[in-house]
């Protein structure tokens, strides 16, 4: 089997729909994924770089665009009554419940997916987190707290970081990392042994920038 890494947030609607849309995407190869979640916010502050919600014109267009790909795809979205959002407790929780290998199972990062995703409701809401909580386990929200759930965090946003990682979702396969729900075309067609991967991957990148904005 093919290992695959699922670099995500669930604050990214992308992400949501590139998680759905995987199994479908990936059918006939054998692979294995691991599902790693990162804070998207560290991603964006590390490359001095703003959030598509952030900019209000591009956060109209995003949310249109992510609904009419939910339809086209089949896939169920309903904005969250607020976004963007402080996702902490949703990523901590999905390493409080991570089983011997330090990560969640996809059965985990489905749940807060479409904790998300679903019902429009607010993600981050006191009584939905700790109503998310009990049904995934943990009965003492304070357990998202602790110094060993910040520092897992945060090693896995430096990890992503270390990798030139830069937004989510990123799959990483076969020493390379594809960047969005639209890279998933390209990540099948690595696994399918597409020469262009050998042949144009590193001349694809070669031109430089010849204007830097300060």
């Amino acid at each position: 089997m093919t290992p695959i890494t699922f670099w995500f947030d669930p604050i990214s609607p992308y992400a949501h729909l590139a998680f759905e849309h995987l199994p479908q995407a990936l059918a006939g190869h054998s692979v294995v994924v691991d599902y790693k979640p990162v804070l998207f916010g560290a991603l964006l502050k590390h490359h001095s770089h703003k959030g598509p919600a952030e900019i209000e014109p591009k956060r109209q267009w995003t949310f249109r665009q992510v609904a009419w790909l939910g339809r086209s795809l089949g896939i169920r979205i309903d904005m969250p009554a607020q976004h963007p959002f402080n996702p902490l407790p949703l990523l901590r929780l999905l390493l409080a419940v991570s089983g011997p290998s330090g990560l969640p199972n996809r059965h985990q990062v489905e749940q807060v997916f479409r904790h998300v995703w679903h019902d429009g409701g607010d993600p981050v809401a006191p009584d939905r987190v700790g109503a998310l909580c009990s049904a995934m386990g943990v009965a003492n929200m304070a357990d998202l707290q602790t110094n060993e759930i910040r520092e897992r965090l945060r090693a896995l946003t430096d990890e992503a970081l270390a990798k030139g990682i830069f937004g989510v979702p990123t799959f990483e396969c076969r020493g390379r990392l594809l960047w969005g729900l639209d890279a998933l075309p390209m990540l099948r067609a690595l696994l399918e042994g597409d020469t262009w991967f050998e042949d144009e991957w590193e001349a694809a990148a070669r031109p430089v920038p010849g204007v830097v904005r300060s």
